[in-house]
């Protein structure tokens, strides 16, 4: 299976996430390799669920990330769609380092015109270029203590940073969970 397929097939899980309960999740997975729509191999459909758990446990994650780079949006307003469309292409930003950020983008704005409604991808493409820019920006300008993240010692508090693999780039996310730590 071609990777554009596969990442169609991670989107269509990730879209279910927003009618299910977590722990329905590994049901919904099942039921969806096996609804005959599509014939996977033993190794696409281990691809496709195990990419599409990840997005999943990093969900907290990557909607603080997405939130800080929707301006005048929140995340309850934006379609079920484009929300999948932009969850999948920000896990591949931060956390996949075998996609340039650049095809992550214009896969997510892909997908975004063929399931979304319209304007989608252009909306998708603002978002993600904003995440982009902004976490330039971030690095070249922000400290602990300016931020607000950190105390009058310049030491950081409740900050998730990620870094992009291929840019060697740091993003910070102010309030956000680290994983597998829980929030005191």
């Amino acid at each position: 299976m071609k990777r554009e397929t596969r990442r169609e097939q991670i989107f269509k899980l990730i879209f279910r996430a927003d009618f299910n309960e977590p722990g329905e999740m590994a049901e919904q997975t099942e039921l969806f390799f096996e609804s005959g729509d599509q014939v996977f191999s033993e190794q696409d459909r281990k691809y496709i669920g195990d990419k599409a758990s990840r997005i999943m446990d990093r969900l907290p994650q990557i909607d603080e990330a997405l939130a800080v780079s929707m301006k005048d949006w929140k995340l309850y307003r934006v379609g079920k769609v484009e929300l999948a469309v932009l969850r999948l292409a920000l896990y591949e930003i931060l956390y996949d380092d075998t996609i340039p950020t650049e095809v992550a983008i214009n896969e997510a704005v892909e997908l975004a015109d063929r399931f979304g409604q319209e304007g989608a991808g252009t909306f998708v493409n603002g978002v993600l270029g904003r995440f982009v820019r902004g976490a330039a920006d971030q690095e070249e300008t922000e400290s602990p203590a300016a931020d607000g993240t950190g105390d009058d010692t310049g030491r950081v508090k409740d900050v998730t940073s990620v870094r992009d693999a291929r840019t060697g780039r740091t993003i910070r996310i102010a309030g956000a969970e680290r994983p597998g730590e829980p929030r005191e």
